[in-house]
């Protein structure tokens, strides 16, 4: 019998609560009992089977599209059988096939089939866009993009896949192209994929990786995507990565491991390979990149090749160069990119040369790339020894050659020439740039750049003309470059031009492009200008306080100035460097203020910069300039061991300066024996030496230790030689180390012209000149100054008025020291009103060297406007130096020739009231026992007593030849008999009765002399000439006048 089962209770309560009757509900249907064995077997039986769908059709010739058998699926294979069998209008197949022609970069064949198409969808355009945009040819696809929207069908609106290949080519390309991306995100924001995780992806990345890089943009898209996969967390932390933002990134990845939105997601290699990049790209401690390694050890990542190329790249760029080794070693598999990973690391550790063995070590291990080769141009440029890099070089440039890359990347072409420049070879780097098929922005600033840094500045501004003519824009390199030629060339001009494109592209907002203007201006003595820019900076850096500070220096500014520009750098909180200490010291060193210098000494003790050569050269020059030559043989016996070229050069030119000769040549001595080789400027700075005190005999030893140095045809060492033989009154000898040059430069030509001048010999010093026009040297400021001093000693009035309308042919404007000359010029010949048009003249207010000048040439003329003039000049000198005594001494000197002693008398007692004291004039020897000096009147020589009697037998011998002392020369107002006996001891006529007591032979007699030598002593020293038949050589303060035979060499006309 069945018993009836009562209802469930849940179920009893839930009819009791929703029937609408008080009836009872119908008994419910029980399911079907479950067979005992199903419930022994502990299973539920199979669920039943869901109705059957039908398949998705599939196209007829779908069969078409396998590949044969042992064969690659060919796009002409897939199109041939399509013509015959007349389906080139079917559009899968169609499709299908433009896809296959795109993805193997066949576009134009691609092209032909998507235009021959009848009918188009989205599938068709996608194909041809990804096509062009995966060979780089971003023009053409957005072409097709536009003309795909244009189409405006319903069957071809851009999908996800479209939009992302758009969005790819505009990472690719450059900024001009960032405000198209934006349209293209503005058309996505209206279509129904503004929230597709594909078109979001693409979004990010393209935001993150165009070239002005915008994270906060890529993060914008980020937080707005609705569902994140792991394509997108990777793109973000890429983004991150590649900025350097290594914070950013690992919590970007954190959050990701945190992730609730979604399926868990696990980290892959492309997830570790942003993580290891961001711990490369930033200044983070090797601990981080250690835990990142250890996570892709646990994740089983680090047999990737992808993350092992930049565990490898990471750790060398920490210096971790056995890490990277060995993981370069284990690697599975490399390829050009773990390559290239490990040499950039080596670079940066500067083991260039360690890296460009490992090349030739792994070269055939596989096939290399255009970034491989960039990055060992790199790695050559960087060898300690130059030479060995350009060996290197041109192995490294043969296998480019075997490749055949050269004639398609232009990188590669760019990486050459800066490599030959590295390493010396500047005529290689320029022939290689002059073959170059093509060339980009980087090519025109490496040239630029490397022939300015080598000092071939006409032709890096040759190029910059080059450039700018080809209608490419300038960067911030070559606008830098281009602005340090100018300001070494002196091209106020051309440096103008270069600061109208920097502003035309807006590069003058460049900090370091504003440094380089502020110099150029300063160099070419636009000294305002170089404020005016400085102030107009939005922000300074030690760069640019060191440039105003550097322009001050050379436009030798007073030194409170620079003192005060160094303050208020300090107040700005910027740290001093070495430039700005050696600017600072260079300001100091005129001024000649020992306090000063050694507060700055404390300065720079107490910012750590004492062991620096530079500092402490710039040191011993101040302490030198102070007349503290013992603070300055401390401090150069501080630097044992690490002393250069520059530290000895400093040390004798500090002896030199205090008038030291002989521990100059000791100085040197000792530096040729410390195994410190003398360079060519020891060797001019020693023989301008030997020709300030006309040291000969010093100077022919000098000129020995070069040709035993080998230095002897150094166009710098055989310049200085020329100089120092034409000071030293060999203008024959200076003549032949002239004319025994191979090399001529400016210097050489002017010192030759100087020489001759100096020796009265103008017509020489003319014929000299017009030479120099003729080998096509190009006379600057310095050469005229010389040829209208020629023209000054020798009378040429015509000839030089000629010279000096000559200057503006080729392109110089005539300085304050031309005036000078000129007014000389005529004040010689007597003639003072056409002084006084040239002072009229003159587009420069008169100076103290113009007035000085004015008041001698009054001095001399016998005309009767001189008092006027000459009241004026003196009237003028006294207003601009009050507290000069020379100007006094001049005045003093004027008043006394034109015979009004009163006015002498006050001069004097003017100078005397304001404690001046004048430069006495004093007279020298060089015997082989040393320097013999002698002031007038002169009686502290242990040979007095010979040497007077001597000079009164000469004095009597030349008054009985004719003789007649010039007391007009006495500039005291006394008796006759006195001024005589002031005038028969003079300085230069004790120098020579001491030779003459001390030699008999026929040897010339030379004698220096610090001032002008005086009208009497000139005539003396004729007739002295006459009587001991011998040569006398005397230079004053002007030039050198040779004795012989009772005639001298200036004609009586100096």
């Amino acid at each position: 019998m069945h018993r009836k089962l009562p209802p469930l209770p849940h179920l009893a309560l839930r009819s009791s609560s929703t029937s609408s009757s008080a009836s009872p509900p119908p008994p419910r249907r029980l399911p079907p009992p479950v067979p005992l064995r199903d419930l022994l077997a502990h299973r539920l039986p199979p669920p039943q089977t869901p109705p059957s769908r039908s398949p998705p059709p599939v196209h007829p010739h779908a069969g078409l599209l396998l590949p044969r058998r042992g064969e690659e699926a060919a796009p002409e294979r897939l199109h041939l059988e399509l013509v015959k069998r007349g389906l080139t209008h079917d559009l899968f197949l169609s499709n299908h096939l433009v896809n296959l022609y795109a993805k193997g970069s066949r576009l134009a064949a691609a092209r032909q089939v998507f235009d021959g198409m009848l009918e188009r969808n989205a599938v068709s355009w996608t194909c041809l866009v990804s096509g062009y945009v995966l060979s780089g040819i971003t023009d053409e696809a957005f072409r097709v993009f536009k003309a795909m929207l244009w189409e405006g069908s319903e069957f071809s609106r851009p999908t996800p896949f479209t939009f992302g290949s758009v969005l790819r080519a505009c990472q690719d390309a450059g900024p001009d192209l960032l405000a198209f991306a934006v349209q293209v995100h503005g058309l996505v924001s209206k279509t129904i994929y503004a929230s597709n995780t594909t078109v979001c992806n693409a979004l990010i990345s393209m935001y993150g990786n165009c070239s002005v890089g915008l994270p906060l943009q890529a993060q914008q898209v980020f937080d707005t995507t609705p569902v994140r996969d792991l394509i997108t967390w990777n793109a973000l932390m890429s983004v991150y990565a590649k900025k350097g933002y290594v914070v950013s990134t690992f919590t970007l990845f954190m959050a990701m491991l945190h992730d609730d939105s979604a399926i868990e997601l696990r980290p892959n290699e492309h997830t570790f390979g942003s993580l290891i990049t961001a711990t490369s790209l930033s200044s983070c401690s090797s601990g981080v990149l250690d835990q990142v390694f250890a996570r892709v050890l646990k994740s089983g990542s680090s047999s990737d090749l992808y993350v092992g190329s930049a565990l490898v790249s990471a750790f060398a760029r920490h210096g971790m160069l056995d890490e990277a080794k060995d993981i370069f070693i284990n690697l599975k598999e490399r390829n050009a990119v773990t390559l290239n990973g490990l040499i950039v690391g080596l670079v940066k550790q500067h083991c260039s040369e360690e890296a460009v063995g490992i090349f030739m070590g792994t070269r055939d291990s596989f096939v290399v790339n255009t970034d491989t080769f960039v990055v060992l141009l790199s790695a050559v440029a960087e060898f300690s020894i130059p030479e060995d890099g350009l060996m290197r070089g041109r192995e490294v440039h043969g296998h480019i050659l075997r490749t055949g890359l050269i004639d398609l990347k232009i990188a590669l072409s760019n990486g050459l020439v800066n490599m030959y420049a590295k390493c010396g070879a500047i005529d290689k780097a320029s022939r290689v740039f002059r073959l170059l098929c093509a060339r980009d922005r980087v090519s025109w600033n490496t040239i630029i750049s490397v022939l300015d840094q080598n000092g071939f500045c006409e032709g890096a501004m040759m190029n910059y003309c080059m450039m700018r003519q080809g209608c490419i824009s300038p960067s911030n390199f070559a606008a830098i470059s281009g602005l340090s030629s100018c300001a070494s060339l002196r091209l106020l001009t051309a440096g103008q031009q270069v600061h109208c494109d920097a502003v035309k592209w807006g590069l003058d907002l460049d900090t370091s492009v504003s440094n380089a203007l502020v110099k150029m201006y300063g160099d070419c003595g636009a000294r305002s200008e170089s404020w005016e820019i400085f102030n107009s900076m939005a922000e300074h850096d030690i760069v640019s306080w060191n440039s105003i500070m550097g322009v001050m220096v050379s436009s030798h500014a007073p030194t409170a100035e620079s003192v005060e520009v160094f303050s208020n750098m300090m107040r700005s909180g910027l740290t001093p460097n070495k430039v700005t200490f050696v600017n600072l010291l260079s300001a100091l060193s005129p001024l000649s203020v020992l306090e000063l210098g050694k507060q700055v000494h404390a300065v720079v003790l107490k910012h750590g910069a004492i062991e620096d050569n530079a500092v402490d050269n710039a040191l011993m020059s101040c302490y030198a300039k102070s007349g503290d030559m013992d603070s300055c043989e401390q401090l150069f016996s501080s630097m044992s061991g690490r002393r250069d070229a520059v530290s000895w050069n400093s040390m004798i030119s500090g002896y030199i300066y205090n008038g030291h000769l002989q521990e100059t040549m000791d100085c040197v001595w000792l530096m040729m024996h410390s195994n410190q080789m003398l360079d060519c400027c020891t060797f001019s700075i020693v023989l301008n030496a030997c020709a300030s005190v006309a040291a000969l005999e010093r100077g022919m030893e000098m000129h020995a230790f070069g040709i035993r140095s080998q230095l002897e045809s150094d166009v710098v060492v055989e310049s200085a030689l020329l100089d120092m033989y034409s000071k030293c009154g060999r203008i024959d000898y200076a003549s032949k180390v002239f004319n025994s040059m191979s090399q001529k430069n400016e210097f050489s030509w002017n010192s030759m012209i100087s020489g001759y001048a100096r020796h009265g010999l103008g017509e020489k010093a003319l014929e000299i000149f017009e030479e120099m026009q003729r080998n096509g040297a190009c006379p600057d400021h310095v050469t005229f100054v010389s040829v209208l001093s020629a023209c000054s000693h020798a009378g040429l009035v015509d000839r030089g008025l000629d010279y000096f309308e000559m200057m503006e042919d080729h392109g110089i404007l005539p300085h304050i020291e031309h005036y000078s000359c000129v007014i000389d010029l005529l004040g010689r010949a007597g003639k003072l009103l056409k002084i006084q048009e040239y002072i009229n003249r003159m587009p420069m207010k008169p100076n103290t060297l113009i007035w000085r000048t004015v008041l001698v040439a009054c001095r001399q003329s016998k005309d009767g406007d001189r008092i006027d003039l000459g009241k004026e000049a003196s009237r003028m000198l006294l207003e601009l130096e009050p507290q000069n005594p020379v100007n006094y001494v001049l005045a003093s000197n004027f008043y006394a020739a034109t015979g009004r002693w009163e006015d002498t008398a006050k001069a004097r007692a003017a100078m005397g009231g304001a404690a001046m004291k004048k430069e006495a004039g004093q007279s020298w020897v060089t015997l082989g026992d040393g320097v013999h000096t002698f002031i007038a009147g002169d009686r502290s020589h242990p040979n007095t007593k010979e040497i007077y009697e001597k000079l009164n037998f000469l004095i009597q011998k030349i008054k009985n030849a004719g003789y007649v002392p010039m007391t007009e020369f006495a500039l005291y107002d006394l008796e006759e008999e006195n001024k005589e006996e002031l005038l028969s001891y003079h300085s230069e006529k004790l120098a020579v009765a001491f030779v003459l007591t001390r030699s008999s032979s026929d040897v010339p007699i030379r004698i220096m002399k610090n001032l002008r030598v005086c009208g009497d002593c000139h005539t003396a020293f004729r007739y002295i000439s006459q009587i001991v038949c011998r040569q006398i050589i005397l230079r004053d303060s002007i030039r050198f006048h040779h004795f012989e035979d009772g005639k001298c060499s200036c004609g009586d006309y100096w």
